[in-house]
């Protein structure tokens, strides 16, 4: 069955596409000075009990006995180990750069439907990937003097980061999507902030609280997380996980127009190229062989 996309979820995805490219500029801000682990535990601990609260106002129930081993992986693999990994590189990397490997979350999701679901690699696909490759080599500026080992680390985090959401997404739709999206939205925070909580005390923060680091850490916490994974996880229950994940094709845009307009970040040609060419070889994933349907299932 194939679900129209509504003009209404259309818009939603470019919000959610705004909010979170925009949430690279706030972790560049908080996460020098509190840390990889207290800014991403922060953010997902606030966030969930914000929406807790909205849960718990409505009288409604999370069902933890039924459901709990599936919030428990959500929260793992959608929240903790990438938001993680995206506070670590952006101690070190610009924003525009982690927005920019975030795109490559449906390339990882086409890898797992290859070695995963049988999926049939088609010379479309080879071309998809192999341009997917390029524009993260000319992102990162392959080839060029550039050998601080933070540098890679963080390269690799955040590819790593976007394979975390790819398989996120997978899994929930295979494995939970009879859930309630604001349920989901609600438990997988809430167990992320328990999973990350052991590493607080190892990873002190570093620096002064100013005030914008404290609005950062909020923006992070309500905006970017509680009201986004609410539309993120609303939509993959609408249109289904491959085409909520295309909200990766317009992060980069948002991202390196937040990071041009308030942390003054250089968009270099390599770097517009590099995303054009990561955008481009989703359109050849994502059309060769219908394999959003292989992927995740009937949409």
């Amino acid at each position: 069955m194939n679900i129209a996309v509504s003009r209404f979820d259309t818009f939603s995805l470019i919000v959610l596409a705004a909010i979170w490219g925009g949430s690279f500029i706030f972790m560049r801000i908080a996460a020098p000075v509190l840390g990889p682990i207290w800014t991403a535990d922060l953010r997902v601990g606030i966030a969930g009990l914000v929406l807790w609260a909205v849960f718990l106002i409505r009288g409604a129930s999370l069902g933890w006995r039924e459901n709990g081993r599936h919030y428990l992986v959500l929260g793992f693999v959608n929240s903790a180990l990438p938001f993680l990994l995206y506070a670590f590189a952006a101690q070190h990397i610009p924003a525009s750069y982690s927005v920019i490997l975030n795109a490559t979350s449906p390339l990882f999701g086409a890898v797992l439907a290859i070695i995963f679901l049988k999926d049939r690699l088609t010379a479309m696909k080879w071309i998809g990937l192999g341009l997917g490759a390029l524009g993260v080599a000319l992102v990162t500026d392959l080839g060029t003097t550039r050998t601080d080992a933070m540098f890679w680390l963080s390269i690799s985090a955040c590819l790593l980061a976007a394979a975390c959401y790819a398989v996120g997404a997978t899994y929930l739709k295979l494995r939970a999507s009879h859930l309630n999206p604001t349920a989901i939205s609600t438990a997988s925070l809430l167990c992320a902030g328990l999973i990350l909580a052991p590493g607080l005390p190892l990873d002190p923060p570093r620096g002064p609280i100013t005030g914008l680091v404290i609005a950062s850490v909020a923006a992070l916490a309500v905006i970017c997380s509680a009201l986004a994974y609410l539309i993120y996880y609303r939509l993959i229950s609408r249109i289904g996980p491959t085409r909520a994940l295309t909200v990766t094709f317009l992060m980069p845009v948002f991202g390196m127009l937040w990071g041009f307009l308030f942390l003054h970040e250089v968009i270099t040609l390599k770097m517009i190229a590099g995303a054009s060419l990561v955008l481009l070889s989703l359109r050849f994933v994502l059309s060769a062989g219908n394999q959003g349907k292989s992927l995740m299932g009937k949409e």
